[in-house]
């Protein structure tokens, strides 16, 4: 059977293992996939799985909409796994929670109950055995996404990217978020990125908060990432004391750190607005007499709407292509690595020891000290010199912000921001941001990561994709990384 076993293997929570989670396979659906769309092109598969379960066909039986639903249950389950993992790397600074927490509000099926629903798409319904259905007050989230979902809009997102966007927004999930203060990128992550052309629509006021802020907490974050520091956590009181001298300086007067921060976070609020593709004005403006923000008067709610549609449209791309390009670039420059030490008269030998050497880094996290001799190198520093996590981390991220790049100039064009060839400042302002939001996704944790020498967890979404692409690597060959680490030249 060619269709994929992300239709039959349902991601579940799980007390036994230590990520919190497991994948299980479902028998029901396997057999149903088998029996009923194993001719079906992989790309008509969800289709069909979808018409059936949403009652588009009314020939279809409770039971068969039932066993469709359970296959796109499977399905789902892993976006929903992600979100959360999303949102755990996305909090800032100590939190007292991991994503293994966010599971129990999204991660609620047990892969076992036949579930479909009324004809409204509004009430789900349990199936017995003998194919009549119930309503039930459990209510699965799985079950949720897919009564959502717009299968038929030409302009509406892949199922995954839905199931993506359902889970950060479930009211339970967000409920249990609320006590830390969550957002979805924190206010000084957001401030302490702003590019030159969102600074040209802030006021003069607003543009020397942003510069006062730059000149300390950027300062310190430098000087902290350099020791592996954690993210962005809030403003101290010396840097808060610090701003408001450097403020004073530029006839800003501010009378206390309560009302910088105040002040700080209403920039952030405007920030927040603006679009990451066209940077346009921002959406609120700051009433003079109040000092307080609102909607500014000359945009009409439709057009809002559409701003807003938008941008999540292009977010969902974004967040699609770092994943794709991620792995792209991670089985590309692994692959150039291994050629470049085959072809080493020094290092010919450990070419087949690169993979095992990242193994033992990255899935058993040894040190390059503990890894030499376990791949019969004299030294830690000759282990670097093969290995070199660093440099590895340091030519993935270049691909990955190259192939993401490409993508979206091209989603550019075709959406009718910018023209071929772009015009060099939009290009500038394109790559500065598609920089930024790679590292804040996947490269600046995965850096603190490699810094943080023994404590490290090696928990990033970077490692996690690599630790997958090495697990394929030998299973594909059928050999234990330990076998390879055992052969001799």
């Amino acid at each position: 059977m060619d269709v994929s076993p992300r239709y039959w293997k349902i991601c579940r929570i799980s007390a036994s293992q230590r990520v919190g989670y497991e994948y299980s396979s479902v028998t029901l659906a396997q057999e149903f996939l088998n029996k009923q769309i194993r001719h079906l092109a992989p790309k008509d598969t969800q289709v069909v799985l979808l018409s059936s379960f949403l009652a588009k066909n009314s020939a279809v039986d409770a039971t068969s909409r039932a066993h469709a639903g359970l296959c796109l249950r499977c399905y789902v389950s892993e976006p929903i796994l992600r979100a959360c993992q999303k949102i755990d790397n996305l909090f800032s600074g100590e939190k007292q929670f991991t994503y293994q927490d966010l599971l129990r509000y999204v991660l609620n099926d047990d892969g076992q109950t036949l579930v479909t629903i009324d004809r409204d798409g509004k009430t789900q319904l349990i199936v017995d055995n003998n194919g009549e259905t119930k309503t039930t007050a459990y209510k699965f989230f799985s079950v949720k996404i897919l009564q959502t979902f717009n299968a038929d809009s030409d302009s509406s997102m892949s199922l995954d990217n839905w199931a993506y966007l359902q889970t950060k927004q479930n009211p339970e999930l967000k409920d249990f978020l609320s006590e830390f203060g969550f957002k979805h990128l924190s206010d000084w992550a957001l401030l302490n990125r702003v590019r030159p052309k969102q600074l040209e629509g802030l006021s003069k006021r607003d543009r020397h908060l942003v510069e006062v802020f730059h000149a300390v907490y950027r300062r310190d974050r430098l000087q902290q990432n350099s020791k592996g520091g954690r993210k962005c956590p809030d403003p101290s009181s010396p840097q808060l004391q610090e701003m408001l001298n450097g403020l004073r300086k530029r006839d800003v007067i501010i009378n206390s750190t309560v009302e910088l921060m105040n002040e700080l976070k209403q920039v952030v609020t405007q920030l927040r607005h603006y679009d990451i593709w066209s940077y346009r004005e921002s959406l609120e403006i700051q009433d003079p007499d109040s000092g307080g923000y609102s909607l500014r008067a000359d945009l009409p709610g439709e057009n809002l709407a559409e701003i807003d549609v938008e941008q999540q449209e292009m977010l969902d791309f974004l967040h699609e292509q770092v994943s794709l390009a991620l792995t792209s670039a991670i089985e590309q420059e692994i692959r150039d690595r291994i050629a470049a030490l085959t072809k080493s008269k020094k290092y010919a030998y450990f070419a087949q020891q690169f993979i095992p050497g990242l193994q033992l880094y990255y899935c058993d996290n040894l040190s390059l000290k503990d890894i030499a001799p376990k791949l019969g190198m004299t030294s830690w520093d000759q282990a670097r010199r093969i290995l070199n996590p660093g440099d590895l981390l340091s030519k993935i991220r270049a691909s990955t912000v190259q192939q993401i790049l490409d993508k979206v100039l091209k989603k550019a064009v075709e959406k009718g921001l910018t023209k071929m060839p772009p015009e060099p400042d939009y290009l500038k302002t394109l790559a500065e941001y598609t920089e930024a939001f790679a590292d804040d996704e996947i490269f600046q944790e995965a850096a603190e990561e490699i810094r943080a020498g023994k404590s490290r967890s090696m928990d990033s979404a970077y490692a996690q994709q690599l630790r997958k692409y090495l697990e394929s690597q030998t299973h594909d060959k059928h050999i234990h990384p330990q076998t390879l680490l055992l052969k001799r030249g």
